[in-house]
């Protein structure tokens, strides 16, 4: 990504996981495999939603748990089961869905903390690991499927759960499908690629997609994970490894590096607060969420609730 210097928009921490519900000298077959067996994390904070209320809902990957932090900031455990919650979003409707990597695409009911499958296989055989997901206007759900996949095998999927209790395969030749998001129109995917260090534009064509190609490439980091769509357009795309977010105009040229103030694992964003006007950040180093105030609000389509 070669680009002209641009606007570096600093952060505030808004909530940090309190020591108490951090997980310590733990190790299970996720964290061995996700870290490569070189550390420990005591968390792994992801999937940011805010419910109409404004309380921001959160997961926590490696400990198959699920937070509540209300205004204040602070953490409550809403369900902690057999899984390992990796995205997040609240529907219209109040619904809130969970893309699982052990599990699949579940719900969960804020009030009693239960899981329920909502999709656990595709054609008989069980996903890869599904990662994260976004709802279109008329209640279709869009997933992505990353598991281990990236350009040593490049079958990671991306789906289309539809209304009617269908599911299509969109895509299954991903090197690491992540973050995913709706453009305005609705008539097209962005997915982050991970391990390409790219965003794919995903075109969709009746009930399947056409002319696939990257939308932006990357540098630096890990890759690109989470992602937000802002009112016009643009793309906030977290970037773990760098320490930061990067927010880019509705053609994909950069506007501002919204930088990190706790450490360099941003892993994924979404639009809320006072006129859906700040960009909050989770990042796994630090366990906490920040956050910072952007010129524009989020998307009104989705009022607080992430893309």
């Amino acid at each position: 990504m070669l680009v002209a210097p641009v606007e570096v928009i600093e952060t505030e921490f808004y909530a940090r996981l309190p020591d108490n519900l951090k997980v310590r000298n733990r190790e299970t077959e996720y964290t061995r495999v996700q870290t490569l067996g070189l550390h420990k994390p005591d968390s792994g904070l992801e999937g940011p939603s805010f419910d109409r209320e404004g309380n921001l809902y959160c997961v926590d990957t490696p400990w198959g748990r699920i937070f509540r932090i209300d205004p204040a900031g602070r953490f409550e455990v809403v369900a902690e089961y057999d899984g390992w919650p990796n995205g997040l979003k609240i529907s219209r409707d109040g619904r809130i869905v969970v893309a699982d990597y052990k599990l699949g695409i579940v719900e969960l009911d804020p009030a009693t903390g239960r899981i329920t499958p909502i999709v656990e296989k595709y054609k008989l055989e069980g996903f890869r690991g599904c990662n994260d997901l976004v709802f279109a206007s008329n209640g279709d759900l869009y997933f992505t499927d990353q598991g281990q996949t990236g350009l040593h095998d490049a079958t990671g999927r991306v789906f289309r759960l539809n209304i009617d209790g269908s599911l299509d395969c969109l895509l299954d030749n991903v090197p690491s499908p992540n973050g995913i998001v709706l453009d305005k129109t609705e008539r097209r995917l962005y997915v982050a690629v991970t391990r390409s260090n790219a965003i794919w534009r995903v075109p969709l064509l009746d009930r399947g997609v056409t002319k696939v190609g990257t939308y932006i490439q990357m540098s630096g980091g890990i890759g690109p994970d989470g992602m937000a769509l802002d009112e016009n357009g643009g793309l906030v795309v977290a970037h773990p490894g760098y320490g930061a977010a990067w927010w880019f105009d509705e053609i994909g040229r950069p506007k501002a590096m919204i930088k990190s103030c706790g450490g360099l694992m941003v892993t994924n964003v979404a639009f809320g607060g006072e006129g859906n006007q700040y960009i909050y950040m989770t990042e796994h180093d630090s366990a906490s969420v920040m956050r910072a105030r952007l010129p524009v609000a989020g998307h009104p389509l989705y009022s607080h609730h992430n893309d």
